[in-house]
Protein backbone atom coordinates (compact mmCIF):
# COMPACT_ATOMS: atom_id res chain seq x y z
CA UNK A 1 0.00 0.00 0.00
CA UNK A 2 1.37 3.42 -1.02
CA UNK A 3 1.25 5.65 2.09
CA UNK A 4 3.56 8.34 0.75
CA UNK A 5 2.09 11.80 1.43
CA UNK A 6 2.16 14.71 -1.00
CA UNK A 7 1.81 18.18 0.51
CA UNK A 8 -0.67 20.41 -1.32
CA UNK A 9 -1.86 24.02 -1.29
CA UNK A 10 -5.26 25.40 -2.12
CA UNK A 11 -5.00 27.10 -5.52
CA UNK A 12 -8.62 27.70 -6.36
CA UNK A 13 -12.25 27.54 -5.44
CA UNK A 14 -14.73 27.74 -8.30
CA UNK A 15 -18.36 27.11 -9.10
CA UNK A 16 -20.36 26.72 -12.25
CA UNK A 17 -24.05 27.31 -12.93
CA UNK A 18 -24.50 23.64 -13.85
CA UNK A 19 -23.05 22.32 -10.59
CA UNK A 20 -26.21 22.75 -8.53
CA UNK A 21 -24.54 24.91 -5.89
CA UNK A 22 -21.44 22.73 -5.52
CA UNK A 23 -17.93 24.13 -5.71
CA UNK A 24 -14.67 22.66 -6.92
CA UNK A 25 -11.79 23.05 -4.48
CA UNK A 26 -8.53 22.77 -6.42
CA UNK A 27 -5.46 21.50 -4.57
CA UNK A 28 -1.98 21.57 -6.15
CA UNK A 29 1.05 19.61 -5.04
CA UNK A 30 3.73 21.94 -3.68
CA UNK A 31 6.62 20.19 -5.40
CA UNK A 32 5.02 19.33 -8.71
CA UNK A 33 2.38 20.20 -11.27
CA UNK A 34 -0.45 17.80 -10.42
CA UNK A 35 -3.75 19.26 -9.29
CA UNK A 36 -6.58 17.54 -7.46
CA UNK A 37 -10.16 18.83 -7.78
CA UNK A 38 -12.56 18.02 -4.95
CA UNK A 39 -16.26 18.84 -5.16
CA UNK A 40 -17.54 20.43 -1.94
CA UNK A 41 -20.73 22.08 -0.73
CA UNK A 42 -21.47 25.79 -0.77
CA UNK A 43 -21.30 26.18 3.03
CA UNK A 44 -17.87 24.55 3.27
CA UNK A 45 -16.62 26.58 0.29
CA UNK A 46 -17.77 29.78 1.99
CA UNK A 47 -16.13 28.74 5.26
CA UNK A 48 -12.79 28.05 3.52
CA UNK A 49 -12.95 31.22 1.40
CA UNK A 50 -13.79 33.52 4.34
CA UNK A 51 -10.85 32.20 6.37
CA UNK A 52 -8.43 32.42 3.44
CA UNK A 53 -9.49 36.04 2.83
CA UNK A 54 -9.14 36.87 6.54
CA UNK A 55 -12.82 37.82 6.84
CA UNK A 56 -14.28 37.20 10.29
CA UNK A 57 -18.05 36.76 10.36
CA UNK A 58 -19.93 38.43 13.23
CA UNK A 59 -20.56 35.02 14.83
CA UNK A 60 -18.28 31.97 14.70
CA UNK A 61 -18.97 29.46 11.94
CA UNK A 62 -19.06 25.74 12.75
CA UNK A 63 -15.39 25.29 11.80
CA UNK A 64 -14.44 28.23 14.06
CA UNK A 65 -16.38 26.60 16.90
CA UNK A 66 -14.60 23.29 16.30
CA UNK A 67 -11.17 24.98 16.39
CA UNK A 68 -12.10 26.89 19.56
CA UNK A 69 -13.25 23.69 21.33
CA UNK A 70 -10.06 21.87 20.30
CA UNK A 71 -7.93 24.78 21.57
CA UNK A 72 -9.80 25.07 24.88
CA UNK A 73 -9.45 21.34 25.50
CA UNK A 74 -5.68 21.66 25.03
CA UNK A 75 -5.37 19.54 21.92
CA UNK A 76 -3.40 20.35 18.79
CA UNK A 77 -4.42 19.70 15.21
CA UNK A 78 -1.21 18.58 13.45
CA UNK A 79 -2.25 17.92 9.83
CA UNK A 80 -5.04 16.81 7.57
CA UNK A 81 -4.73 14.17 4.86
CA UNK A 82 -6.95 13.25 1.94
CA UNK A 83 -6.45 9.54 2.50
CA UNK A 84 -8.81 7.68 0.22
CA UNK A 85 -11.02 7.82 -2.85
CA UNK A 86 -13.84 5.35 -2.37
CA UNK A 87 -16.48 4.99 -5.11
CA UNK A 88 -15.88 8.57 -6.27
CA UNK A 89 -15.96 10.03 -2.74
CA UNK A 90 -12.86 11.45 -1.06
CA UNK A 91 -12.18 10.54 2.57
CA UNK A 92 -9.93 12.60 4.84
CA UNK A 93 -8.33 12.23 8.25
CA UNK A 94 -7.52 14.89 10.81
CA UNK A 95 -4.48 14.21 12.99
CA UNK A 96 -5.39 15.49 16.47
CA UNK A 97 -2.40 14.97 18.76
CA UNK A 98 -1.83 11.22 18.31
CA UNK A 99 -5.40 10.42 17.22
CA UNK A 100 -6.70 10.14 13.66
CA UNK A 101 -10.27 11.29 13.12
CA UNK A 102 -12.18 10.52 9.90
CA UNK A 103 -13.62 13.56 8.15
CA UNK A 104 -15.02 14.92 4.94
CA UNK A 105 -12.19 16.64 3.05
CA UNK A 106 -14.07 19.96 3.04
CA UNK A 107 -14.37 19.99 6.84
CA UNK A 108 -10.76 18.88 7.31
CA UNK A 109 -9.50 21.61 4.96
CA UNK A 110 -11.72 24.28 6.57
CA UNK A 111 -10.14 23.32 9.90
CA UNK A 112 -6.64 23.23 8.38
CA UNK A 113 -6.85 26.80 7.08
CA UNK A 114 -7.98 27.97 10.54
CA UNK A 115 -5.15 26.14 12.29
CA UNK A 116 -2.46 27.01 9.74
CA UNK A 117 -1.47 23.36 9.36
CA UNK A 118 -0.31 21.40 6.30
CA UNK A 119 -2.70 19.61 3.97
CA UNK A 120 -1.56 16.31 2.49
CA UNK A 121 -2.90 13.86 -0.09
CA UNK A 122 -1.78 10.25 -0.17
CA UNK A 123 0.18 9.45 -3.34
CA UNK A 124 -2.26 6.66 -4.23
CA UNK A 125 -5.10 9.23 -4.29
CA UNK A 126 -3.04 11.66 -6.40
CA UNK A 127 -2.28 8.86 -8.89
CA UNK A 128 -5.95 7.99 -9.10
CA UNK A 129 -7.59 11.42 -9.28
CA UNK A 130 -5.10 14.21 -9.99
CA UNK A 131 -4.40 15.76 -13.37
CA UNK A 132 -1.65 17.88 -14.90
CA UNK A 133 -2.93 21.18 -16.35
CA UNK A 134 -2.43 21.63 -20.08
CA UNK A 135 0.38 24.16 -19.92
CA UNK A 136 2.39 22.09 -17.42
CA UNK A 137 1.76 18.95 -19.43
CA UNK A 138 2.95 20.65 -22.60
CA UNK A 139 6.15 21.81 -20.89
CA UNK A 140 6.75 18.33 -19.52
CA UNK A 141 6.28 16.51 -22.80
CA UNK A 142 7.79 19.12 -25.10
CA UNK A 143 11.01 18.92 -23.13
CA UNK A 144 11.22 15.12 -23.37
CA UNK A 145 11.46 14.86 -27.15
CA UNK A 146 12.36 16.90 -30.22
CA UNK A 147 10.24 14.79 -32.56
CA UNK A 148 6.99 16.72 -33.09
CA UNK A 149 4.96 13.80 -34.45
CA UNK A 150 6.01 11.53 -31.57
CA UNK A 151 5.29 14.35 -29.13
CA UNK A 152 1.75 14.85 -30.53
CA UNK A 153 1.08 11.12 -30.36
CA UNK A 154 2.23 10.98 -26.74
CA UNK A 155 0.22 14.08 -25.85
CA UNK A 156 -2.87 12.66 -27.55
CA UNK A 157 -2.49 9.38 -25.67
CA UNK A 158 -2.10 11.18 -22.33
CA UNK A 159 -5.09 13.44 -22.99
CA UNK A 160 -7.25 10.45 -23.92
CA UNK A 161 -6.32 8.68 -20.67
CA UNK A 162 -7.07 11.84 -18.67
CA UNK A 163 -10.40 12.19 -20.50
CA UNK A 164 -11.34 8.62 -19.60
CA UNK A 165 -10.39 9.26 -15.95
CA UNK A 166 -12.38 12.53 -15.86
CA UNK A 167 -15.47 10.80 -17.26
CA UNK A 168 -15.14 7.96 -14.74
CA UNK A 169 -14.92 10.58 -11.94
CA UNK A 170 -17.95 12.33 -13.50
CA UNK A 171 -15.89 15.53 -13.72
CA UNK A 172 -17.56 16.74 -16.88
CA UNK A 173 -16.08 20.24 -16.96
CA UNK A 174 -12.55 18.89 -17.10
CA UNK A 175 -13.70 16.18 -19.52
CA UNK A 176 -15.10 18.84 -21.88
CA UNK A 177 -11.82 20.80 -21.83
CA UNK A 178 -9.82 17.63 -22.48
CA UNK A 179 -12.15 16.63 -25.34
CA UNK A 180 -11.67 20.06 -26.96
CA UNK A 181 -7.90 19.79 -26.62
CA UNK A 182 -7.96 16.30 -28.20
CA UNK A 183 -9.98 17.67 -31.13
CA UNK A 184 -7.45 20.50 -31.62
CA UNK A 185 -4.57 18.01 -31.68
CA UNK A 186 -6.35 15.68 -34.08
CA UNK A 187 -7.12 18.57 -36.44
CA UNK A 188 -3.52 19.81 -36.36
CA UNK A 189 -2.30 16.31 -37.32
CA UNK A 190 -4.51 16.28 -40.45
Amino acid sequence: MDLEKVQVDIVGLTTSPSSGGAYALLLKEIEGARQLPIIIGAYEAQSIALEMEGIKPPRPLTHDLLKNVIDIMGFEVLEVTISELREGTFIATIMLDSQQIDSRPSDAIALAVRCGIPIFVLEKVMKEAAFIPESEEEKKYLSTTKDISTNKAKRLDILQKQLKDAIEREDYEIAARLRDEIKKLEISES
